[in-house]
C-alpha cells in the first residue's frame, strides 16, 4: 500500500511540475485509479499527505483540487519562499562544490543563450531552464532538507512563476538576474547572493494580482 501511495504522490507531483495540473483544477480520482491500477484507498492516502504539505485541498463531495492561493496566501507563501531561496543562495556561496560550480556556469549560460536567441519566444522552454537554475543553487547549498522545503513551497506557486515568462521582457530580465546571482555565489559573497536571490524571487503586489487574474 505504501508503495502505491508513493507512486501516486510522485505522479501528481510530476503533473504539477510539468504544468499538467492548474491551480484549482480537480484531480480526477477515476483517472488516477485507471492509470496506476490502484484502488481508492491509496489515492485517499496520497491526498492526505499532499494536503498536509499544502499542495492540494480536499473538498466535501468534490474530491481534491490543486491548491489555488488567494492574494493574501500568495504573498505570504512568496515571502517564505524568498527567504528559503535566499538562504540556499547564501549557503551555496559558502559551500558550492567544484562540480556544482560547473553546473551553475552551464545553466546560467543556457538561460542567457535562450534569452539572446529566442527573446520572448518559448516561455515554457525557458521556465524549464529556470527550474534547473534554482535547483542547481539549492543543491549547491548542500542541505537536502532545505532543498525539499524549497521544492514543496515552489510547487504551490509554480504555475504563476511559469506564467510570468509570458510577459514581454521577463525572460531577458530573469537571465540577467541569474547571472548576477551566480556571480555573487561564485565569488563567495554570501550576503549579496542571499539578497539578490530574495529580490529575484519576490514579485510586487501588482504583478501578483496580474498573475492571479491571468490564471483565473
Amino acid at each position: 500500500m505504501a508503495g502505491q501511495t508513493d507512486t501516486l504522490i510522485a505522479a501528481i507531483l510530476e503533473d504539477i511540475d510539468a504544468g499538467r495540473l492548474a491551480p484549482g483544477q480537480e484531480i480526477d480520482e477515476a483517472v488516477l485509479a485507471a492509470r496506476h491500477s490502484v484502488s481508492r484507498t491509496p489515492i485517499r492516502e496520497a491526498y492526505i499527505q499532499l494536503e498536509a504539505s499544502g499542495l492540494i485541498r480536499r473538498l466535501p463531495r468534490k474530491g481534491a483540487v490543486l491548491f489555488k492561493p488567494t492574494l493574501e496566501e500568495f504573498l505570504a507563501i512568496q515571502e517564505v519562499h524568498a527567504q528559503l531561496e535566499g538562504q540556499a543562495a547564501g549557503l551555496a556561496a559558502r559551500r558550492i562544490s567544484p562540480v556544482m560550480r560547473e553546473q551553475l556556469h552551464a545553466v546560467v549560460a543556457a538561460c542567457e543563450a535562450h534569452a539572446s536567441q529566442k527573446g520572448d519566444a518559448d516561455p515554457d522552454g525557458y521556465y524549464q531552464l529556470n527550474l534547473r537554475f534554482h535547483e542547481t543553487v539549492a543543491l549547491g547549498a548542500a542541505n537536502p532538507f532545505l532543498v525539499e522545503m524549497i521544492k514543496t513551497n515552489a510547487r504551490k506557486l509554480m504555475a504563476y512563476y511559469r506564467a510570468r515568462y509570458q510577459y514581454p521582457g521577463a525572460i531577458a530580465q530573469s537571465a540577467l538576474e541569474h547571472r548576477e546571482i551566480a556571480t555573487l555565489i561564485l565569488s563567495h559573497d554570501r550576503d549579496g547572493a542571499e539578497a539578490a536571490m530574495q529580490a529575484h524571487v519576490l514579485y510586487d503586489q501588482v504583478t501578483v494580482m496580474d498573475l492571479l487574474a491571468a490564471l483565473g
